[in-house]
């Protein structure tokens, strides 16, 4: 039926809304993503298919100009690790711990070759011999696997790359036997002649970047560890006690990562607070 003369005529949706020119790169990329030939509903967007194949391993030209370095073989391990590491779902979990009398102890035994990071690995691996779950690992997605020893992989920067020496039955050893240790394993990752047991059969892993005055940082959890906890500086802190007087005393932060197919939160704080405890009252570290 034709409207009358007295009723305006409204123009269809289509018709309202108004017709853009495509520009050549949008028609290029319209035509990669399919949005010329598939309906609506299975159209996708340019990014969602750059994502893609970024996730499939699809190579990216290099930005025009830019120096392209090939990886040296231990950064293709050290990648491929990374990308595995990525599979695991995992949390963290932050404290903060007073180290005074930690700083205190240090001064006392520096001079025979302790290091601040050999006297949290001494902890950690006391407080890992109370807290099995959290030096377990889970290998096959399926199972537990709580582990006998009490073996520490420390993260150690080297020219060209990151080396983790495992410092094996960390809880059994004092800590003069550890720094022993630790300079031989410490020789070896500077040369590149660490064994792959000395670098591969870690249960739990520490990275302190404290001596470079970070205040706090995450760490991507290792394949095939439970956990592993990385340590910020120890820096003065304005701190109240129980009774609500204020004082300044060292702080620092560590975060741990964690596997959550086997370590939940409640763990890892149990674990957190015993590790705290040995740090804030270490006279046992020295037994």
């Amino acid at each position: 039926m034709a409207p009358s003369l007295g009723s305006p005529v409204r123009p269809s949706p289509t018709a309202l809304r108004p017709r853009l020119a495509a520009a050549p790169l949008r028609r290029r990329r319209m035509r990669w993503c399919g949005r010329e030939r598939l309906p609506s509903a299975a159209r996708c967007c340019c990014c969602c298919c750059s994502t893609a194949a970024v996730a499939a391993g699809a190579m990216l030209p290099p930005v025009p100009g830019a120096t392209v370095v090939p990886f040296t073989t231990m950064q293709t391990a050290v990648s491929r690790n990374m990308m595995d590491s990525m599979s695991v779902p995992t949390f963290r979990v932050g404290y903060s711990i007073i180290t005074d009398k930690l700083d205190a102890l240090y001064e006392k035994v520096k001079s025979k070759g302790v290091t601040k990071t050999l006297l949290l690995v001494k902890a950690a691996a006391m407080a890992l011999a109370q807290h099995p779950v959290v030096n377990a690992s889970c290998r096959d997605g399926k199972s537990f696997s709580y582990n006998t020893s009490v073996n520490i992989a420390v993260a150690v920067a080297i020219e060209g790359g990151l080396l983790t020496p495992v410092l094996e039955d960390a809880d059994k050893l004092d800590i003069y036997l550890l720094a022993r240790k630790w300079r031989v394993l410490l020789k070896k990752a500077r040369t590149k002649q660490l064994q792959p047991a000395e670098y591969s059969s870690g249960t739990f892993s520490v990275s302190n970047l404290g001596m470079f005055g970070v205040d706090r940082f995450d760490a991507i959890l290792p394949p095939g560890q439970g956990a592993i906890m990385a340590v910020g500086a120890s820096k003065p802190t304005l701190v109240a006690d129980k009774d609500g007087l204020f004082s300044i005393k060292n702080e620092m932060m560590v975060n741990v990562t964690a596997d959550h197919r086997i370590i939940y939160g409640a763990d890892l704080a149990a674990f957190l607070q015993t590790f705290s405890k040995i740090i804030e009252d270490p006279d046992n570290l020295t037994l």
